[in-house]
């Protein structure tokens, strides 16, 4: 399982999460990542981190803010195998940045998953562009700062759309995306 950190896991913010105390999980969140564990599921997280490339935080902070998160999910029965960030700038026109696909292709050629079993859930048309790239499914999650576009897009191309983390997991879990992971 790929996901987004922003909008995803955690509160997004406009002005970026720039340290361990601006760090706020969306409810239900961490029991979701539970619940992926408990199923035996891996869990990745692929985040474009631009706020590196911008000064705003240092690398220092970013891995203080994902030991604050993998803590969080921990104490809750879960567990965050790996973190792959994007430090780039979008005018830095890198191969790791989402929507393209080398944060999702490095993930899956770690964990040695095939991009047809693997799911995407972001809360964004770029996480959507990069799964479709990386030939893994996605769902959109309505959880972050994503707009009506992100929506169409997701529609349009028949991706799934739910309210957050938890109901996306729980319609994995069940069986909802089975058709769509191969």
């Amino acid at each position: 399982m790929l996901l987004d950190r922003d909008g995803v896991i955690n509160q997004d913010r406009a002005d970026y999460v720039r340290c361990a105390a601006d760090w706020v999980p969306i409810p239900g969140a961490l029991e979701a990542i539970a619940a992926l564990e408990a199923a035996g599921c891996r869990v990745a997280v692929v985040t474009n981190q631009s706020g590196l490339g911008r000064g705003l935080f240092d690398r220092a902070a970013l891995d203080a803010i994902h030991e604050k998160m993998r803590d969080a999910v921990a104490s809750h029965g879960g567990r965050i195998d790996a973190c792959f960030f994007c430090p780039h700038v979008p005018e830095d026109d890198c191969e790791c940045r989402k929507p393209r696909p080398g944060l999702l292709r490095e993930a899956l050629r770690r964990f040695d998953v095939p991009p047809a079993r693997a799911l995407m859930v972001g809360d964004r048309e770029v996480d959507l562009v990069a799964a479709r790239a990386a030939g893994c499914a996605a769902v959109l999650v309505q959880s972050g700062q994503g707009r009506a576009d992100d929506v169409a897009f997701a529609v349009e191309h028949a991706i799934p759309v739910r309210s957050d983390l938890g109901a996306a997991v729980r319609d994995l879990l069940a069986g909802d995306f089975e058709q769509a992971l191969g």
